[in-house]
């Protein structure tokens, strides 16, 4: 028996914090570069197809948006209310740099502000080596004092052996030896069950 999402809903989007969700919840955060498969990861935890719009055209995603998730935690038995919130992918996206600035501020009012954040998943391609806009916010999220868990997308892509080699390439540049990352897949749903955990222990 596994922890599992068994129900996910999509709650609101906003830009400030009068239009976050009246209901408070533990907040799961998802960051990533744009197109780095935050709404594929999303779907994919919770099972469903389309619960979070993808897009083959990176910056889709220009609001905050909260997706509301009841966990079946197995041990010890009981159900947990969460929000799983998907934010704006930073570094390239088809738009002018003013809403880009917009949309950074208003993501870093959302990461100093809210008391409900229980940890970052910050996701990076894990057939890429960590661009600059990574670190930095990989730095931004240490310096708010957030727990941080580094998720590797797209490990499907990559054979046994890339996949040690980008992983240690990936640890190395954030510097710090001891980083948990997770590898991930959302078409294989490879990393499903140890994300779902780590939630599970977070809440």
């Amino acid at each position: 028996m596994e922890n599992k999402i068994i129900k996910s809903d999509y709650v609101a989007s906003a830009v400030k914090s009068s239009q976050y969700p009246e209901e408070i919840l533990p907040e799961i955060v998802f960051i990533g570069r744009s197109n780095v498969g935050k709404s594929s990861l999303i779907n994919s935890l919770c099972n469903r197809r389309n619960l979070a719009r993808t897009s083959q055209t990176p910056g889709k995603t220009q609001t905050i948006n909260f997706y509301k998730a009841t966990l079946k935690i197995v041990e010890p038995p009981e159900l947990k209310d969460f929000y799983l919130v998907d934010l704006p992918g930073y570094g390239y996206a088809k738009t002018s740099k003013t809403n880009r600035n917009i949309w950074a501020k208003f993501i870093d009012d959302y990461l100093t502000k809210s008391p409900n954040i229980k940890f970052v998943c910050q996701l990076v391609d894990m057939r890429h080596a960590p661009m600059d806009s990574d670190l930095q916010t990989f730095q931004n999220i240490l310096e708010k004092n957030l727990p941080v868990l580094i998720i590797a997308t797209k490990a499907d892509k990559l054979s046994k052996n890339e996949r040690a080699k980008n992983l240690a390439v990936i640890k190395n540049s954030f510097g710090i030896e001891e980083l948990p990352i997770l590898p991930y897949s959302s078409k294989n749903y490879e990393g499903v069950s140890d994300l779902l955990d780590v939630i599970a222990d977070s809440l």
